[in-house]
């Protein structure tokens, strides 16, 4: 999970998810809703599925989204753009559900509308390359992801000019890309030209101000630079604690990741603590994002020496991974189960379809069975799972 701005919703505003992943506010909801004048109810529908989608309660926003999306389609005809807006909606509703599958569809049949209705150079036809740029992220597929970010940026940085706060959001992600992928050098430039456009534009505690910063922190983590990455986490948990949303657990999941980087576990654990308690209030105990705080608790335990306090945790995060891959993860004798020793990224690495099949568990020393890439080394020291 990435916290805030994921999609620069194109004459608009710019969506909140890190991706990230990424939490779509009234700040893509309102232009859409103000445009649906001319049909009063899908507006009202629309501006009812707000709170519940803010709340992380997608399945009572769904039955909304849909109802609006069958309304519009009757009363503006299937190929309108408005229709793609609330597809591009919906799917983003799917991709925080983790129901890929649903969504993808939904965004190419969002985009094909509006290259077609608007044109092929159209910021709003960026905004939906943002969107599926991302669920592609979340999937792990970066290697399509980042064309489609490549020209999102090309399309923004032309028709809205190179300071909009909508070519910042673009950049942002395609840093997050090279940043999942150890292009650092590549990141950390996009990163801080995105943060100066944000900061200029939108104020210092702007939600999409969050999400860049968080980019850099990652950058600066990744390279060891943890005195560099802490401010950057710190400020990210500021702008976004102001609700108890994943937003909030992303941010406290990264920063405990850090201190757990450092040895600072005293501080790592109630951060975590707090991460999983969000996770399970707002998604459902057994959603795949909740594996991460589960798991990165777990890990801390370990290292700890507190395997009793691990063990639980980690069967129970290997329980929601298994179900979510589809996967029956298995140890190096061959038999189920066992602990996990986080990857790279949850969303970037579990469920990259690119790597499933290297997914082996080796045994740790002390007995339990630890989760890697087949191509790490079964010495190297475990990374958590970012959130």
């Amino acid at each position: 999970m990435t916290p805030p701005t994921e999609i620069a919703s194109t004459k608009a505003t710019v969506w909140t998810v890190a991706a990230i992943v990424v939490t779509l506010s009234v700040a893509i909801l309102a232009p859409f809703a103000a445009r649906l004048s001319a049909a009063e109810e899908p507006e009202e529908l629309l501006q009812q599925a707000v709170a519940p989608y803010q709340q992380g309660r997608y399945a009572d926003a769904e039955p909304l989204c849909q109802r609006a999306l069958a309304i519009l389609e009757k009363v503006r005809g299937p190929a309108h753009p408005q229709v793609a807006e609330i597809l591009t909606f919906l799917a983003v509703l799917y991709r925080n559900e983790g129901r890929y599958a649903d969504a993808e569809p939904l965004l190419k049949r969002a985009l094909a509308i509006e290259e077609k209705a608007l044109g092929p150079n159209d910021s709003q036809v960026a905004g939906c390359l943002n969107a599926l740029a991302l669920l592609y992220k979340a999937e792990g597929r970066y290697g399509e992801a980042e064309p489609l970010l490549k020209r999102a940026l090309a399309i923004d940085e032309k028709a809205l000019g190179p300071s909009d706060p909508a070519v910042a959001n673009t950049l942002n992600n395609l840093a997050h890309i090279f940043e999942l992928e150890g292009r650092y050098a590549e990141a950390e430039p996009l990163s801080k030209r995105a943060l100066a456009i944000q900061e200029k534009a939108l104020g210092p505690s702007d939600p999409a101000v969050a999400s860049t910063l968080n980019t850099l922190a990652e950058v600066y983590e990744d390279e060891g630079q943890y005195a560099d990455a802490e401010p950057l986490f710190k400020r990210v948990l500021s702008i976004v604690e102001k609700s108890d949303h994943t937003e909030v657990a992303a941010a406290l999941g990264n920063l405990a990741a850090l201190y757990q980087h450092e040895g600072r576990y005293a501080e790592a654990e109630p951060l975590y603590k707090r991460a999983l308690s969000i996770c399970e209030k707002t998604l459902g105990p057994n959603h795949p994002n909740v594996a991460a705080p589960l798991n990165n608790l777990a890990l801390l335990y370990e290292v700890e020496g507190r395997y009793a306090d691990a063990e639980p945790l980690q069967k129970r995060a290997l329980a929601i991974l298994e179900k979510a891959l589809g996967l029956t993860l298995r140890n190096s004798t061959g038999s189920r189960g066992g602990t996990l020793t986080p990857s790279r990224s949850l969303s970037a690495h579990w469920r990259s379809r690119e790597r499933r099949s290297a997914l082996i568990i080796p045994m740790s020393p002390t007995g339990s069975t630890t989760l890697r890439n087949s191509t790490s080394p079964r010495g190297a020291t475990p990374m958590l799972i970012r959130f």
